[in-house]
């Protein structure tokens, strides 16, 4: 039988949900609650497999309770009641496996006692597990050119909403630094009451509980005093192991090119480009950079090894990402010099000179006009 416990502020509703659940013999009822504190030190205490919540609960909110629940239980079923369509509408675009409209019918609550009898026969198959059990290697955030969560067995993540996708995001970006509750109303809902606001945190925090437990039990948002810290517990994240790959590389040599080269491959676009959040534009400038600083170290060591093929290749790639930078023009410049490409040396100088002119209003740097000069007109 699903050990329940519910929670309601109405005396009424709370003894009326009790009569009906017992009635349709569908679980049992270890607690039943007026009080949301109460409700939450409880279900912390007897560990059931769901709770019934009412929305609308004084002091501390079911929105509120599922968060601190989500927390520390994550496999807890969650199922909302509340008497205001409004809730249906927007706060259970959650992960919550049900939720209620009061006055709840014996009928409609006969559903979401199959729905919780499902959920339950489910993580008891001997062939689904209830929690997935991936290692580091099978499970990847990554963040280059966008965010995604590489499972390494299925499909793409699905998150609930887009807000819950970019708090997650943020969540990584930020990794095991702490962050406060008000500063995430600030960041994410500037604009709305701060009642309204919390409400919208609590459930965006929900869905990502929900649907990051889906994924890998070891990522976890950790609630504390004032705010969250997202936990990884050994899950990667693309980022950090280039950034850590690039710091610990050996110097370039004939034997560590490859090495070096994998690390430019490892980087498949700049930093969550595609989500397109501001918040990450100085990371992404900065990731950016040490790719380009490493690009031009393996360009030309390139150059040294008379591997004027590889080399252009590299350069090309720089160029294309980096169209505003006169360095890889003057360095193309002179390899077409090296190799004797009057044509392409010519058409090097001109796209740089009309770059420059269009985008700064500028020409090129005195030397390289110079060099220029004395080698090519």
């Amino acid at each position: 039988m699903i050990r329940i416990i519910i929670a309601d502020d109405e005396a009424l509703a709370l003894f009326s949900l009790q009569k009906q659940l017992e009635k349709l013999n569908g679980g049992v009822i270890v607690g039943a609650y007026q009080n949301g504190t109460e409700a939450v030190e409880a279900v912390l205490r007897e560990k059931p497999e769901a709770v019934f919540l009412d929305i609308d609960m004084p002091e501390l909110s079911g929105l509120e309770a599922a968060e601190i629940i989500m927390s520390h239980l994550p496999e807890t079923e969650i199922i909302f009641a509340t008497a205001y369509e409004e809730y249906a509408l927007k706060a259970f675009e959650l992960a919550a496996i049900d939720y209620l409209l009061k006055p709840v019918s014996t009928q409609r609550l006969a559903k979401t006692l199959a729905r919780l009898t499902q959920v339950k026969a489910a993580k008891t198959e001997p062939d689904h597990p209830a929690g997935p059990s991936r290692t580091k290697e099978q499970v990847t955030i990554r963040c280059f050119q966008t965010l995604e969560v590489d499972t390494g067995e299925s499909g793409p993540v699905h998150w609930r909403t887009n807000k819950a996708q970019e708090l997650f995001a943020y969540f990584v970006h930020l990794r095991d630094q702490p962050v406060r509750k008000d500063a995430l109303l600030e960041l994410f809902w500037p604009d709305i009451d701060p009642k309204k606001g919390y409400t919208q945190l609590y459930t965006t925090i929900y869905q990502i509980r929900k649907t990051a437990n889906a994924v890998h039990p070891g990522i976890r948002i950790v609630s504390g005093d004032k705010g969250y810290r997202l936990e990884l517990n050994g899950v990667g994240v693309d980022v950090v192991t280039w950034e850590e790959g690039l710091q610990t590389a050996p110097p370039l040599s004939e034997h560590t090119l490859a090495r070096h080269l994998q690390l430019l491959e490892l980087y498949r676009g700049d930093y969550l480009e595609d989500c397109g959040y501001w918040w990450a534009e100085n990371e992404r400038e900065r990731l950016r950079m040490l790719w380009y600083r490493h690009a031009m170290r393996v360009a030309a060591f390139l150059e040294t090894r008379d591997n004027a093929a590889e080399a252009f290749q590299l350069y090309f790639l720089i160029q294309r990402r980096f169209p505003f930078t006169e360095e890889v023009y003057w360095a193309l410049i002179k390899l077409f010099t090296y190799i004797g490409d009057r044509v392409s040396v010519e058409r090097q100088y001109d796209t740089l000179s009309q770059m420059l002119h269009d985008e700064f209003g500028t020409k090129p740097a005195r030397t390289l006009e110079q060099w220029y000069r004395e080698r090519v007109v």
